[in-house]
């Protein structure tokens, strides 16, 4: 089951979605890696939902990728009374640290880390910035500010807090319990919400212990100031504009999209852009010319995936929506600016024998007009330092690591296949032909450019290439 494309598509499954049947049906139409949003659901949804993706896997004879996307602190006023207000622009008001029912001279916000966090001049968005308000004064358990951008404030709307960061971990007790429940199911990938420093990352990476990849999600402006940092310490990074365009000017959001895709690029780290990509559908079964735009946009930065959310989690047309995503991407690909666009954003090559020679790989393959690269991987390391060149033809991604095939479901360009250890050389190349002509990528008398790290089975080598002609 060979997908005609490199990037990757990432679906969210949720009602919509859940049933073996669409979960099938959107697999063939071409999600390589289903999410499991833990803000919604019960740990025996997710259960369930992950026992049908791995019977689904077993059945097509194909890995599929998982990732679990933690729901992480949700920063919410308290009760008002009446249920809502309504504030206008110019008008004062004070938010408290306690109380059970509010108004506008005292409304609650039961988040003493914000009362501890905030200065005057700070802004505070709520409801996904539909009202701004500006701090004017504050004490030990209030906030007084002045009404920027008017409206109407219900119960429990969120609260964003740009330019603030706060004492908080990225990880409540709900997530705790999540994560173990999802590292005991299998996930691959573990997204982790609310990021704004290094530490919450090696804060997540001490309870994961390697048994899943880590996928930090960037929502937050403090993420942004310490990026290289939080890219060098995760495994993959989301660009979640969803959270990100509210903290941030809305303009600024697609530079700083490809700022990050060419950051994970040069960090040999996959990306995936996130959050309303074809968001008319899930209403309607058609997109909008700007939200193929928008996916198209990600495709020509060089993102590895480009994710769906409410389109097949709770949308009326799931299956509809992965097929437009898959037919967006094939379409980019196939046009005539893309190699241009894609080599012409080209990151710098980090000066190492093993990132020269998957270079060096992509170069060759290319010059040789070879039918696919074989990458050897036991970590996936040696698939991604291909994979970042960003090459002409697929990647055949060999490894005898099931959790690291199915993680390899995210990343731009690369066939996992779950293989069995070779011991020598002759055995790596006769083993290469072989799978090669078996998936579809190779035929009697094509060239195929085998790269792998040599002793076999050692992670973080890159050392060995070699161009090889498969015969009958």
């Amino acid at each position: 089951m060979r997908r005609h494309r490199r990037a990757k598509i990432v679906a969210t499954v949720g009602p919509a979605s859940a049933s073996p049947g669409m979960l099938k049906a959107l697999f063939l139409a071409g999600v390589d890696t289903f999410r499991l949003n833990f803000s919604h659901g019960t740990q025996d949804d997710h259960a369930r939902v992950h026992a049908a993706i791995r019977a689904l896997e077993k059945e097509l004879e194909r890995p599929i990728g998982i990732l679990m996307d933690l729901q992480g602190p949700k920063i919410r006023v308290g009760t008002l009374r009446g249920g809502k207000i309504t504030v206008e622009p110019g008008e004062t008001m004070r938010f408290v640290l306690s109380g059970a029912e509010g108004d506008a001279k005292a409304i609650p916000l039961p988040h003493p880390e914000i009362f501890a966090a905030v200065a005057p001049d700070h802004d505070l968005l709520i409801d996904d910035g539909r009202v701004r308000v500006r701090i004017t004064g504050l004490g030990d358990d209030f906030i007084d500010a002045k009404v920027i951008v008017g409206g109407t404030i219900s119960n429990h709307k969120g609260v964003n807090l740009p330019g603030t960061v706060l004492e908080l971990s990225p990880l409540t007790a709900k997530d705790r319990a999540d994560l173990e429940f999802g590292l005991r199911l299998g996930v691959e990938w573990v997204a982790l919400s609310f990021v704004q420093k290094p530490s919450d990352v090696i804060e997540a990476r001490g309870l994961i212990a390697g048994r899943a990849g880590l996928m930090a999600k960037i929502e937050k402006p403090a993420a942004l100031d310490r990026i290289d940092d939080i890219i060098g310490l995760s495994d993959a990074i989301m660009v979640a504009r969803g959270d990100l365009g509210v903290e941030i000017p809305h303009e600024d959001v697609p530079g700083r999209q490809k700022e990050l895709v060419r950051a994970c690029r040069l960090a040999v780290k996959p990306v995936i852009v996130a959050t309303q990509m074809l968001d008319s559908m899930v209403g309607t079964p058609t997109p909008t010319r700007a939200e193929v735009s928008d996916v198209a946009t990600a495709i020509y930065d060089g993102a590895d995936a480009v994710m769906l959310s409410a389109e097949s989690a709770s949308g009326h047309y799931p299956r509809e929506a992965v097929e437009m995503m898959d037919r967006i991407i094939k379409s980019t690909e196939r046009h005539k600016m893309y190699r241009s666009i894609i080599e012409a954003t080209q990151p710098g090559e980090e000066q190492t024998p093993p990132h020269a020679v998957a270079a060096a790989a992509a170069d060759l393959a290319s010059a040789v007009h070879a039918t696919a690269i074989v990458a050897y991987t036991s970590s996936g390391t040696t698939a991604a330092r291909v994979a970042r060149k960003r090459p002409s033809l697929p990647i055949l991604a060999i490894t005898p690591n099931l959790d690291i095939c199915r993680r390899l479901c995210l990343l731009w360009g690369a066939h996992s296949v779950l293989s069995q250890d070779v011991q020598n050389y002759e055995e790596m190349v006769a083993h290469a032909t072989d799978l090669a002509v078996a998936e579809g990528f190779a035929r009697e008398r094509d060239l195929l450019v085998v790269i792998a790290g040599i002793p076999f089975g050692q992670v973080g080598t890159t050392n060995n290439l070699r161009v090889v002609s498969v015969s009958a």
